[in-house]
């Protein structure tokens, strides 16, 4: 039983940047391919489109700073706590990514139907980038506390 913990542990440790990668990946690809299309369709700002399309990519990033404050000598104290923390917020930070990615294609379409409204769409993207702030800082808090 020891070494399953040991082992849940160090998936633990790795979970928030492979799963927030992942999320990054498949929203910043969703909002990508639309961007790509508005390119077609507009005859200039095409940098928004590009710069939206990359928004996703934070999850990532929370990701790896979520690994490295997690990161520590494994124990069976706390393999159990790491991979909880790390499992948890790594989850949360893959379904925030796509989750972003989809309010983003949807901001894209609007915009380059009604450029005016530019600002105002990205809103919502960015209210869901603010629920993984929230997995971000909680995992930062709780890892604090962990021994080791």
């Amino acid at each position: 039983m020891d070494q399953v913990i040991l082992v849940l542990g160090w998936l633990g440790i790795y979970a928030p940047v492979a799963l927030g990668t992942i999320g990054s990946s498949i929203g910043c690809t969703l909002a990508g391919q639309a961007a790509a299309g508005a390119l077609l369709d507009v005859e200039s700002g095409y940098g928004k489109y590009i710069g939206m399309a990359a928004m996703p990519s934070t999850q990532a990033i929370l990701g790896i700073v979520i690994m490295f404050s997690l990161n520590r000598e494994v124990t069976v104290t706390n393999g159990a706590a790491l991979a909880a923390i790390g499992l948890l917020s790594g989850v949360a930070m893959l379904v925030n990514g796509i989750y972003q990615g989809r309010c983003l294609v949807s901001a894209i379409e609007a915009s380059k139907n009604k450029t005016e409204i530019f600002g105002m769409s990205l809103a919502p993207a960015a209210i869901v980038e603010g629920f993984a702030v929230f997995a971000f800082v909680f995992a930062l808090v709780l890892s604090s506390s962990l021994p080791g």
